[in-house]
Formats: structure tokens, sequence, C-alpha cells
């Protein structure tokens, strides 16, 4: 595994530190999620609306979705 760097202001870096570790590996999934090698050339909302079609067939709800977006925002 490796170590990236990403920008964000100054709020969000310190909620992320201050996060607990299973936010932070919640968010570090999304994030491989994006690049995998079929997402990373399609726009922000196709890989959204693939990784929803993904979801759906692993049995996730969209109410489930919501959820785990809440755990990673709040």
């Amino acid at each position: 595994m490796e170590t990236i760097t990403i920008q964000v202001d100054s709020e969000v870096a310190k909620l992320y530190q201050t996060a607990e570790i299973n936010k932070q590996e919640k968010l570090s999934n999304l994030i491989k999620l994006f690049f995998q090698p079929e997402l990373a050339n399609k726009s922000l909302s196709q890989v959204m609306a693939e990784i929803a079609d993904q979801a759906e067939k692993k049995g996730l709800t969209p109410e489930i979705l919501e959820e785990i977006l809440n755990d990673i925002i709040n």
C-alpha cells in the first residue's frame, strides 16, 4: 500500500485527521472505487452511477448507501 497526498481545505484536513479510523477507511475505499481502471476515464456522475449499480447488485439499497455516505460525512 502507498500513501498519497491530496489537497483539501484546512477544515476538511482537521476533520479527517480526527475522524475514527473506520471513517478514514471508508473514504479510502471510495477513492479506490473512483480510480478503478474501468471507471478512471469517466465523469464523476458516471462513476457514481456505476458504483450505485454495483452496490445494488450486492444488495445495498439506496437507503443503506445514504447511511454509509452520511457516516463518512458526519
